[in-house]
């Protein structure tokens, strides 16, 4: 019984471990900030006492408040230990009496799509240390287990982890080139001499306003337009190309932080708003995702990816939540995906080809 239970039990502890270090590496890779102790800006505290770093038990003891209850600890990282640790107590059961590296490669990938998720949720990017970094570690993975593709010989199983590479990246960068030509920019059309007002926390069209959270989800993201005349609080222009990104306003040959001009107001008969469900982000998170899994998984991912991705942008529709509506966070759908090929994918693959054969067959 210690024997059946030792595995499993110490999966399900290896992964709740991990997942601290994972919410390490959700909060300071999209900053650029070292995964490597001392926290920043911890110098001079008092270390934090070892039953308190223990995965979940420590959350919990605390009650979710700060160990000297002057800051709340945030319930998302009780969530990010607990769903790791889970991930590595499936891979076991499912996997682990087949083959311990197999389960072990698994957990690894899993944990790569956790941060992946809780970063694209978070901050609207996901870290190349995960999606390049992926790329890397499936195509060692596969080359050091061939059984990962179902194959018997390393060089057939690093075929196999190109060809997904290929094809999970090349096909997510066509739909991202393609997205940006038909749906990429919203051009809106205004009267003569229309004023459009640009305040700290949106812009001011006759008929609406924009804010800016619903239109700025990549820093990428720019607002374009040709202004007969600009007003600032100290200087005018006129006759000028005005671009606005979350970094940066350009305003002639003049530049600006955005945080710096509190009030701009603008005359102009045309703006372009920014448009954008997917990024290059996507791409290289399906590269990572077929260089593990293989082309079957990427086809996979890509139609459960956007099944999900649809129900949510509707769903939130329904729901009049236009913030969350207008940002498509599409790398947690990829992920959402690829974890199903690993557990389910294979055999619902089968029952719908089943499917289709009897309704065929009537």
């Amino acid at each position: 019984m210690v024997t059946l239970l030792f595995w499993p039990i110490g999966f399900l502890v290896l992964g709740c471990a991990v997942g601290g270090f994972l919410r390490l590496c959700i909060d300071r890779l999209p900053l650029g900030q070292s995964l490597l102790p001392p926290s920043p800006g911890s110098e001079g505290k008092t270390p934090t006492a070892w039953h308190l770093n223990t995965p979940l038990l420590g959350w919990l003891h605390l009650y979710g408040k700060g160990r000297e209850r002057a800051m709340p600890v945030p319930t998302r990282y009780f969530i990010i230990e607990a769903v790791t640790g889970g991930a590595f107590f499936g891979c076991w059961l499912g996997f682990g009496r087949q083959s311990m590296p197999l389960a072990l490669v698994y957990c690894l990938f899993l944990a790569g799509l956790i941060v992946a998720t809780a970063t694209d949720f978070e901050h609207l990017i996901i870290p190349d240390e995960i999606t390049i970094g992926g790329m890397v570690a499936g195509v060692v993975c596969s080359l050091l287990l061939p059984r990962l593709h179902d194959e018997s010989t390393w060089f057939r199983s690093l075929g196999a982890s190109a060809g997904g590479l290929a094809l999970g990246g090349g096909g997510i960068y066509a739909m991202v080139q393609a997205g940006k030509l038909a749906f990429g920019r919203q051009r809106i059309r205004l009267a003569p001499q229309t004023r459009v007002v640009f305040s700290e926390t949106a812009v001011h069209l006759p008929d609406k306003e924009v804010p800016y959270d619903e239109l700025f989800c990549r820093k990428s993201d720019k607002i374009a337009l040709d202004a007969q005349t600009v007003e600032l609080a100290d200087r005018c222009y006129r006759g000028v190309r005005v671009r606005l990104s979350p970094e940066k306003l350009e305003i002639g040959s003049d530049e600006f932080r955005p945080e710096s001009v509190s009030y701009m107001e603008v005359v102009t008969t045309e703006i372009v708003f920014p448009r954008e469900a997917m990024g290059l982000g996507d791409a290289k998170l399906m590269a990572a995702i077929g260089a593990f899994l293989g082309w079957a998984a990427v086809l996979f991912t890509i139609v459960v990816g956007a099944l999900v991705g649809s129900v949510y942008g509707m769903t939130m529709i329904a729901l009049k939540r236009r913030t969350w509506s207008g940002r498509l966070y599409f790398g947690p759908f990829l992920a959402l995906g690829a974890a199903l090929w690993i557990f389910e994918g294979p055999a619902l693959v089968h029952r719908y080809q089943q499917l289709i054969e009897r309704l065929a067959a009537r």
